[in-house]
């Protein structure tokens, strides 16, 4: 998630205004089921609506069937805070589609009173069944200045100790900071699956990346004009080592940027991947769908 923990400079009504819209066409289905790696659905609800949903009672479940509709018939709801890592093993609880991940984003530990008091409310989220993994946690020198980048290590460190008690996957968020990133997770000793989602790094960083086992989530942005660099990483990525994700409602992939995001345009991405990497889609899709049962699964 790139913007709900910076520092705001507009409410949120005003951000529900900009973000508002119509959703874009749904797009022609895969041939096989992928899952989405990465979304939030508490902000993306609250925020945006859901596709087609109209007054339906229950948006989550809409969001699940628009999705499932066009081949995207797994979730995994991510969490930032305490208040949406509650929401979400709690929806994983209720929806067989949703599995979730419980933490405090990068840019949220810097904000806290009680660092120590909300980690603590995490790792007892992180024991439930139906949270798989744990993140987004990370660094981010983007939205955090220097002042706050040692309380978001102190909060990586912790998220990492996490993730390795319980055996969850291990979800980062690395904006502006891949060496760091990298360096920490080096100290400490990565948990046995880290996704880096939103993968955002050149195909220096992804060759890092991928001589460590760790799983690359490529978002909408692989689809922008202006992203030929995280294309050049894709394709240097085993197709066992890619995963595909929205970030929603954010990171629109073309030719819809700028309008709300959901999990049914993830064939948006899957086949921009394809044409990036070279593989077949059928391969791709049935590549992406065994990486994510590997990391988060079985959903059902």
């Amino acid at each position: 998630m790139l913007s709900l923990m910076s520092q705001p400079t507009e409410s949120r009504s005003q951000r529900a205004a900009r973000r508002a819209g119509e959703f874009p066409p749904a797009p022609e289905p895969l041939p096989r089921p992928v899952l989405d790696s990465h979304t939030h659905l508490d902000i993306t609800v609250s925020e945006v609506g859901v596709p087609g949903a109209g007054d339906a009672a229950d948006p989550v479940t809409a969001a699940i069937d628009v999705a499932t509709a066009v081949g995207v018939d797994r979730l995994v709801q991510v969490g930032v805070d305490v208040e949406s890592s509650r929401w979400g093993a709690d929806v994983a609880d209720r929806h067989p589609a949703v599995l979730a991940t419980v933490a405090l984003h990068p840019n949220e530990a810097p904000r806290l009173a009680d660092l120590d008091a909300a980690l603590r409310e995490i790792e007892s989220l992180a024991a439930r069944d139906r949270v798989r993994g744990v993140g987004e946690t990370g660094m981010d020198f983007f939205r955090t200045g220097d002042d706050g980048r040692a309380a978001q290590e102190e909060s990586f460190r912790a998220h990492i100790a996490i993730a390795k008690r319980y055996a969850k996957t291990l979800v980062i968020h690395d904006r502006d900071a891949h060496a760091d990133v990298l360096r920490i997770l080096d100290d400490e000793g990565a948990p046995d699956t880290v996704v880096m989602h939103c993968f955002s790094g050149d195909a220096q960083f992804a060759a890092e990346c991928v001589r460590r086992g760790y799983l690359l989530s490529f978002a909408g942005t692989v689809t922008f004009a202006s992203a030929g660099s995280l294309r050049e990483a894709a394709a240097l990525t085993p197709l066992d080592q890619i995963l595909v994700e929205t970030d929603a409602p954010y990171l629109t992939p073309m030719p819809y940027r700028g309008r709300p995001n959901a999990s049914y345009l993830i064939p948006l991405t899957v086949r921009a991947l394809a044409d990036a990497t070279g593989a077949d889609l059928d391969d791709l899709c049935a590549a992406i769908s065994t990486t994510g049962e590997r990391a988060f699964g079985p959903w059902h």
